[in-house]
C-alpha cells in the first residue's frame, strides 16, 4: 500500500502545530516569571546619593562613624567600604523592616553584594551609593565584595536579620 502525499502533509501540520504551541507556552512562561520577579523581589535599583571627598570619609563625614540608625520602623545604615572589609562589620536589623544603605569608599572601587538578595552596589570613591531593601526572612546574610580589591577581599562581613 502506498502512502499518499496527504498523509505526510497531516504529519507535518501536526509537528508544526506542536512546535507553535510549545513556542507560545515558552513565551507565556517567560512573561509569568518576569511578572513574578518584579512583584516579589522589590525595587532595589541602586542610586547615587551625592558625592563625597574621599580624604574626609574616615574623619569628618557622616561615614566617619559607620553605624546603624533606627528611624521609626526603618533602619538607615552608613557603610564605609575599605580594603578588606566594611564598617560596621555586622549590621543587625529586624525582619520586615525597610533598610536603607548608604555606602562609600575612601580608597578603591568595591562591590557591596548581599548574598541571597538582589542588593548589588558598585562603590566608587567620591560617590555615595544608596539602595533600600526589606528583609522578609530572618537569618544571616553574607556581604561580599564582588570587585577585586586585593588579596583579602573574599573575607567580608554580614547582616543579621532578627525576628
Amino acid at each position: 500500500m502506498q502512502e499518499s502525499p496527504n498523509d505526510n502533509h497531516h504529519i507535518i501540520e501536526r509537528y508544526e502545530r506542536i512546535w507553535l504551541i510549545f513556542g507560545f507556552l515558552m513565551i507565556l512562561l517567560c512573561l509569568v516569571l518576569i511578572a513574578y520577579t518584579v512583584l516579589n523581589q522589590g525595587n532595589t535599583i541602586p542610586q547615587g546619593a551625592g558625592r563625597i571627598d574621599p580624604t574626609t570619609v574616615r574623619t569628618t563625614s557622616q561615614f566617619a562613624n559607620p553605624r546603624v540608625e533606627q528611624v521609626g520602623g526603618e533602619f538607615v545604615v552608613y557603610v564605609q567600604a575599605f580594603s578588606f572589609g566594611f564598617l560596621p562589620s555586622e549590621v543587625r536589623v529586624k525582619r520586615g523592616s525597610r533598610v536603607t544603605f548608604y555606602v562609600t569608599s575612601p580608597d578603591v572601587i568595591h562591590g557591596y553584594y548581599v548574598e541571597g538578595t538582589n542588593i548589588n552596589l558598585e562603590v566608587i570613591p567620591t560617590e555615595i551609593a544608596t539602595v533600600s531593601y526589606t528583609f522578609d526572612r530572618a537569618g544571616t546574610y553574607r556581604i561580599l565584595c564582588n570587585q577585586y580589591c586585593g588579596i583579602g577581599h573574599a573575607q567580608m562581613d554580614r547582616i543579621v536579620v532578627e525576628e
